[in-house]
Formats: C-alpha cells, structure tokens, sequence
C-alpha cells in the first residue's frame, strides 16, 4: 500500500514512519512517498527515516520527490501536513497580530485566520488533483486550521478527506489516567470544532465517570487542563475544554504573556527547526538521535506561555510523547482492512449538530470502518458552547469565501467577525498587515 506525506520534509514526519515501523500484517503501507517543496528539508527528513528503519525487517521503502503530480498519482492514502509559508509565515502571523493587540496563535483567532487565508488555496488545487491522480484515495489532513483545511477539502473530496487532531485524545487520555481508567476501555463525550471542543462525560462500563472528578477539587486539579483553566472554571462548566480553549476563555491574560515573551512560538520553532536543519547537513551528524533532541525540546515549551499564565508549571512527562501519528495509523488501518474502531476526527457533519449545517465539517466521536468515517450521534450542544462553535463557523466560512472570491472586503469580514478581533477597524489594519508580509496574500484584491 502507498502512502503520500505532503509535507515530507516536515519535522514531525518521523512520528508517522516511527508508528508504521510497528505495523505488521496485510495491508501495511510498504512505500512512503515525501513530497515537499524544499529538497533540502527532505534530505533531511530521509536521512533521520533510514537511521529509524536500520535493523528493521521490511521497513517501509522510502522515495522524496519535489514533484506533486508524481507523489499523488496512484496512491492509496495521503497523509496532508503542509505549512504554507514555513515557520517564517507563522512567526509573521502572530508578530502582526500582537501589534495590534490580537492574539497570533497558528489556528486561533487573527494568526489562524491569516494561516487558513494563504493555506486554504494551496489545499484546494491538492483536494482537485488528488480527485484527478488518486480519486479512490483518502485523505487525511493534519494541515492547521485542521477543521477549517479539511472543510475546503471536502467540497472537492465528499468524505474521503478526513480531519485529525491529537489535542482530543490526549486530553481523553489524561482524564481517563486520573481516573484511574484504561483510555482504550473509555468512551470520550467530546463535541466541537478542531481546537474548540469540550468533554462532557468519559463513560467506563457505561457509568459515567466526569461528575466523579468535577466534583472532586484536588483530582480536577491535578493534571493539565485543571492547572491550566482552574478548578473553579472547570466546575463552573461542568465539562472539559480542549486546551485550546484557554485562548479564549483567558485571552487578554494571554495576549499580554505572547507580548512579554522573549520570541513567539512561532519564532521559537522557525529558530530550532533552522539549527535543527542546518545540522542535518554535516554528513557526520546523528540524525536520529539530533532529531529526537529537538522533538523533545519542541514538546516541553508547548503552550509554555498559557502555563505560565495560569501558574501550571512544567508538562508532566507523559503528555510529551504526541500522539497524532497513532491516530492517523489507527485511521489508515481501519479503512484499509476494515478494522473497525471509534476515534475523535473532523468530519462533515450531516445531522450531527443541528446548529450547524450537514457540510460544516465539525469534530466528534466517529465509528470508522472500510467506508470512512462516520460521525456519532451527540447530545445537543449547551449554549455556552454554541455561541461559540457557530461564530468560529462563520469565520471559518468567510475564510472559505475569501480565498476562493479572492475578495479583500470578505477577508476583513473574517477578521472582524471572529470573537478574539474587538474591531473592525483592527481587522483592516490586519488584513493589511498580513498581505504585507505574506506574498501567498498577494490574491486579496
């Protein structure tokens, strides 16, 4: 079976090739296409693979190419995780932001805006050539704004693009682990948008199980989201964000830490990632071992400047292993051998959630089975949570709009209608700021 990593000179592609080492059986992926833009990044990335399939027994062959057309052509899946713009355009995003007083981050608010402005032409022609070159091909997309990616996708893919995230399970997981509950045993109440969902119950044997922690102040407290949020917020709730959520429920606390922080994580990232691939071309350098050094830096400073807000300290240990690429195996080998399981992803809605329409693509439960994956039915969304999935929708869609009209006045609508944008006149002067900085804006007119 062949799969396609856009994005393959990507740092975080030796996650994906790490899990497929360990999948054995009919219907493994033997061959590994990356495709990415600069050859550099993916002699790189190639080289760090061989050191990880060295001394394993039918380790997946491995080909780079620069040429998408080729990469696409007769593939069985497609594994999207492009950053249109690099690092550099991320670290663009959130310094523009921040100057108006904004927050920048990647997926939220006015940096997710301009992110998905610039990506989502980009995955559009991808979603028409996979229809074209591997039209019996999935797609899985990790592409940031994930849900917002994925949506545009699907008007060219229907529901052979899905969307995944690892924020869902590691939260399901850390919820089931102060439990006391085995994650695989758990079935997670989640409902939302990619970065902007909630649990509303954990079920073990059919008992639900969140009261018991909501009700129990030193166990609420004790792990990531309870430091993070605040045990009274939590109760408050009576559920448990996605951590994603702490931009908007502390967004004014958050904005002043992104302001008073030596570099932005975009920077951050833009500046380790250069050293990192910079050393990956001294032929005496240990790629694996270098590699695995930066991904554990990478994972310790992740949203340090919410922890630090909220006076939560350093990561526990093991929420620092990741997890999008068991995920994104777990999915692959669900629909090639029909192995069927349930996951969180991002999917088209049908009659999920009322509120929204059936093609808003939204993120919840899914049962997933050799036909794709299929969205669980939820209880109703509470209003708290409403007024937000459908104002962050709406962006979304403005986003949509903007990129395929090519109209500036709907990408200022895009801006100044999400809840993290106080202005409209602020959102002028971001639409401004950004297609300073960006030639992938250049479209805007």
């Amino acid at each position: 079976m062949k799969l396609t990593i856009l994005g393959g000179g990507g740092f975080r592609v030796p996650l994906v090739y790490g899990a497929l080492l360990t999948d054995q059986g009919e219907g493994r992926v033997t061959r590994v296409v990356l495709h990415d833009l600069d050859a550099g990044r993916l002699s790189a990335v190639t080289r760090v693979l061989a050191e990880q399939a060295a001394g394993v027994p039918d380790a997946p062959e491995v080909i780079a190419t620069t040429d998408l057309d080729e990469a696409l052509r007769g593939t069985d899946f497609v594994f999207s995780a492009i950053r249109v713009g690099g690092l550099e355009g991320r670290a663009n995003d959130e310094r523009v932001a921040l100057t108006e007083g904004v927050l920048g981050q990647e997926t939220v608010g006015a940096g997710g805006i301009a992110y998905g402005l610039r990506t989502v032409p980009v995955a559009v022609d991808i979603a028409r050539r996979v229809a074209r070159l591997a039209p019996d091909a999935w797609v899985i997309n990790f592409t940031n704004p994930a849900g917002l990616v994925t949506e545009a996708m699907s008007r060219h893919l229907g529901d052979r693009v899905i969307g995944i995230c690892d924020s869902p399970v590691g939260l399901g997981r850390r919820i089931a682990r102060v439990l006391g509950a085995d994650p695989k045993q758990a079935w997670i109440d989640y409902v939302g948008l990619n970065h902007l969902g909630w649990v509303r119950g954990l079920r073990v044997a059919g008992r639900d199980e969140l009261p018991r922690l909501l009700a129990d102040r030193d166990l609420l407290g004790s792990f990531e989201e309870g430091k993070l949020f605040g045990v009274e917020w939590l109760q408050s709730l009576g559920a448990i964000p996605n951590e994603y959520l702490h931009y908007y429920y502390f967004n004014r606390e958050t904005v002043r830490a992104y302001q008073q922080a030596e570099k932005t994580r975009g920077a951050f990232l833009r500046d380790q990632q250069a050293h990192f691939y910079e050393e990956m071309q001294r032929p005496a350098a240990k790629a694996l071992a270098t590699w695995d050094h930066t991904r554990a830096e990478r994972e310790a400073t992740y949203m340090a400047e919410n922890r630090e807000t909220a006076g939560a300290g350093e990561r526990d240990a093991d929420d620092l292993s990741g997890g999008y690429e068991k995920v994104a195996l777990a999915l692959m080998r669900a629909i090639a051998r029909d192995e069927r399981t349930t996951l969180i992803l991002n999917v088209r809605n049908r009659s999920t959630l009322s509120v929204l329409d059936s093609e808003a693509v939204i993120e919840v439960p899914c049962l997933v089975d050799a036909n794709g994956a299929h969205p669980v039915t939820v209880a109703p969304l509470p209003d708290h949570a409403t007024g937000l999935v459908c104002s962050v929708k709406a962006v979304e869609r403005e986003v949509m709009s903007a990129a395929e009209s090519g109209s500036r006045t709907t990408a200022v609508k895009a801006f100044a209608q999400h809840p993290l944008v106080d202005s409209v006149n602020v959102a002028r002067r971001l639409v401004d700021g950004y297609t300073a900085v960006h030639p992938g804006l250049a479209y805007l007119k």
